[in-house]
């Protein structure tokens, strides 16, 4: 009878600690999301650099693929001017589900910009892919999709 109670505290002890672990990721997930948005609305390409694997597959939402340097310079020459308008992306809806050392975020956000001098607002649905590695998180693989209703 002692075994079965030394093993279900070491089962409760483990579950909660599992549990523990994954809101401490999601939150940790969730932080590196809004870092990037902010990083991309401001043109820190830094900041991008050090959440992005080197290795990453980014799908845009218009279908094309981009590399990691293909992603940051072009969030490098389009950063705003100083004083113009900067895109903004407000987050609809956000989820994370972790898997041990992998994390899929996904959510709807909703985009605003100015493109080719037009202006534009559009909903996209988002997958990124995270991965804890090298005692970080890192994200390896991200697509937008256009929302189209």
């Amino acid at each position: 009878m002692k075994h079965t109670w030394v093993v279900m505290a070491l089962f409760c002890t483990t579950a909660a600690w599992a549990q523990d672990t994954e809101a401490a990721t999601k939150s940790k997930i969730v932080a590196l999301e809004q870092l990037w948005n902010q990083a991309y609305k401001s043109g820190d390409t830094k900041a991008l650099d050090s959440i992005l694997d080197d290795g990453i597959v980014l799908v845009n939402d218009d279908g094309s693929v981009q590399t990691k340097a293909e992603f940051l310079a072009s969030v490098k020459s389009s950063a705003p001017e100083p004083g113009a308008q900067q895109q903004q992306v407000a987050p609809e809806s956000f989820n994370v589900h972790v898997h041990g050392n992998v994390a899929i975020a996904t959510g709807v956000m909703k985009v605003k910009g100015v493109e080719g001098g037009k202006t534009y607002t559009r909903r996209e649905r988002f997958v990124d892919t995270w991965v804890f590695k090298h005692g970080t998180w890192v994200c390896i693989g991200t697509d937008a999709t256009p929302v189209l209703h």
